[in-house]
């Protein structure tokens, strides 16, 4: 005998989830709708983690269309905003019909959920009245708001800012004082530092930059020279011409200064990356000499430095800053604008643009604003980001945002010890493996794809704001492939998990012994070889308060404020078909591979290389 129709209704585990408002539902049917229903009783009825049970009135609707959650006032009560994780219905054959919602609902408003499906969120968002779906929970804003308060006191103690370590589990930021001036590190941390995006093949020696076989015998070695080295792809580069024009600031009275480096590396039979050459600016000529293994240790040094305190002002603009904060956001804004919560897209990509524009707008209130972090600590100052920023939106590729192509263009494929390419292309693969499945199950063929209106205005507004509408940057405007939204969802995810990783999570690790990477110069670079010392140096890297700024602010930034997703973890059942929580599954456990993987290699290495740990990864960009 079949039994009775029966109604979940469930409250969210986070605390503040339950309400005082009253909360009915309307079942939708083709033939006609119910009468409303009241779920609660008397006061606060949907505690945390509450599972309502009620039996819908009899009813002859036909086939169930939607339902309809009705929040209204109740008595003398204020407003109460509500977090519904999901409404299950249970017909008289025991078949189960999932209606996900996961999300806050605020006011006095009628949500509607179709099966599998939710209502479409606001278009606009203001920085002072945000959607609660897009904040941080209690606990990530409470750690947050904590360790803010913890490294702004240390500011007015320099003396004590020491202490910031203390609260740094890793060995890593006692490893680089350790061996900051040696010159494998300083190579090893082009391949797997916290800016491990910039290096390229070298197979012919720029005119701008007239190294010569006589200046690099000694770092060569007697049995090779310069040219061939070229020609068994051994020589690499990278050159910060990005930077020449840059506004440099003005800190305590004293102008800021910034190089515009060229620094060239071997790769030794050893497998280790060495520079061999160093340029401070992109015009050769008597008043820019070109740095070398064999000069005066303070100057080569010196130089050095100058390379680190350019490839910080490359490494938070362009790849942290642009290329995930600021990436993340438009994928976010288009997200919430063009796709409605019953699109499998906006399912798959929610948990992965998880409180990205609350931190990209504390990032504006605290860093990047006039007065923040980076115009009180840095050279480039305020001025400096939106110069940087513009310039390298003007240059953003779709290539440099797809791993494997950007490792094919930059020709680092055999780069030995690079572990951010190793570990960064397992997970690419990962992701891309799951994408292909999912679109395989949604759009089975293109003319699903390219019929999807929602879709393509979703692509055209990711095409306009980040890549400007510009076609030479070889970005899709419209998707009409299954292949072309494949490898598009996997930037996305790729960017705003792994990528994000990789270049933010050591920010403290590598940047914690300042002159490894000085945020700021106070004198200009040298125009002469000879004339460094340790005295210089301590005239030239930032002082003592400025130091506090910038690394209270890299202590901030390198540490997960609590509530954790890391890669992977979906713990809101968006999905409710078998196919997708398979491949989900899939997922979870290929990523699981990939960490054993990581941790085995990891035991052999002095410097164990953890970023692209899946479970060190974070879903999203939230910090």
């Amino acid at each position: 005998m079949a039994g009775k129709e029966i109604f979940r209704v469930a409250t969210g585990k986070r605390w503040g989830s339950a309400t005082f408002d009253s909360v009915s539902i309307t079942l939708v049917g083709l033939k006609g709708e119910s009468p409303k229903q009241l779920l609660d009783k008397t006061g606060k009825d949907f505690i945390p983690g509450a599972v309502r049970e009620l039996h819908p009135c009899d009813r002859h609707l036909g086939p169930l269309l939607l339902i309809r959650l009705h929040k209204e006032p109740y008595q003398f009560f204020p407003e109460d905003p509500w977090f519904c994780d999901f409404v299950q219905l249970t017909d008289p054959d025991g078949q189960i019909f999932h209606f996900p919602c996961y999300q806050w609902i605020e006011g006095y408003q009628d949500l509607e959920l179709r099966e599998g499906t939710g209502m479409k969120l606001p278009q606009l968002l203001k920085a002072t009245s945000m959607n609660t779906n897009i904040k941080f929970s209690l606990t990530k804003m409470s750690t947050f708001i904590a360790r803010s308060k913890l490294t702004w006191s240390e500011l007015h103690n320099p003396s004590e800012s020491h202490s910031l370590v203390a609260f740094d589990f890793s060995d890593s930021p006692e490893y680089v004082a350790d061996h900051w001036q040696e010159d494998t590190f300083f190579g090893y941390q082009y391949l797997n530092g916290v800016n491990p995006l910039v290096i390229e093949k070298c197979t012919e020696i720029p005119a701008k930059f007239p190294v010569t076989q006589e200046m690099v015998a000694e770092s060569l070695g007697k049995t090779t020279t310069l040219s061939e080295e070229l020609q068994k792809g051994n020589i690499f580069i990278v050159d910060y011409k990005m930077l020449q024009g840059s506004p440099t600031n003005v800190i305590n009275g004293e102008q800021q200064h910034l190089a515009v480096p060229l620094c060239l590396f071997h790769q030794r039979s050893s497998g280790n990356l060495v520079p061999i050459a160093i340029q401070l600016s992109q015009i050769p000529g008597a008043d820019s000499p070109i740095f070398l293994p064999s000069d005066p240790h303070w100057d080569w040094t010196l130089a050095k430095m100058w390379v680190r305190n350019a490839d910080f002002h490359i490494h938070q603009n362009i790849s942290h800053l642009l290329k995930t904060h600021l990436m993340a956001e438009i994928f976010t804004m288009a997200t919430l604008r063009h796709l409605p919560m019953c699109h499998p897209v906006f399912k798959l990509l929610i948990p992965h643009i998880r409180y990205t524009l609350q931190i990209n707008i504390l990032a504006r209130i605290r860093l990047i604003k006039k007065g923040g972090m980076m115009d009180q600590a840095t050279s480039a100052g305020f001025e400096g980001v939106g110069f940087l920023v513009s310039r390298g939106v003007q240059q953003l590729t779709y290539s440099s945002l797809c791993l494997p192509e950007d490792i094919k263009d930059r020709g680092v494929e055999s780069l030995a010890n690079y572990y951010y390419r190793d570990d960064a292309t397992k997970i690419w693969a990962a992701i891309e493996s799951f994408m292909a499945g999912f679109v395989q199950y949604y759009y089975w063929n293109d003319d699903r794809i390219r019929g999807d209106a929602e879709l393509q205005a979703w692509i055209s507004e990711i095409f306009k704001e980040a890549f400007q509408s510009r076609e030479a940057s070889g970005a899709p405007s419209t998707l009409a492939t299954a292949e072309e939204l494949t490898k598009f969802l996997t930037m996305v995810i790729f960017t705003c998990s792994a990528q994000h990783a990789a270049v933010n999570s050591g920010q403290f690790d590598f940047g914690a012994w300042m002159p490894n990477m000085p945020p700021t110069m106070r004198r200009p670079p040298p125009t002469t070889k000879g004339t460094a010392s340790l005295e210089d140096i301590l005239k030239i890297i930032p002082q003592v308060n400025i130091t506090c700024i910038a690394l209270s602010s890299l202590w901030l930034l390198s540490k997960e404020a609590g509530d954790q997703r890391p890669l992977g973890f979906y713990p809101e059942r968006h999905f409710v078909e078998e196919e997708p929580r398979r491949l989900i599954e899939t997922f979870q456990n290929r990523l699981e591979d990939i960490s054993e993987q990581i941790n085995r290699r990891n035991q052999a290495l002095a410097l164990p290389y953890n970023y692209l740990n899946p479970p060190f990864v974070e879903n999203s960009v939230s910090i």
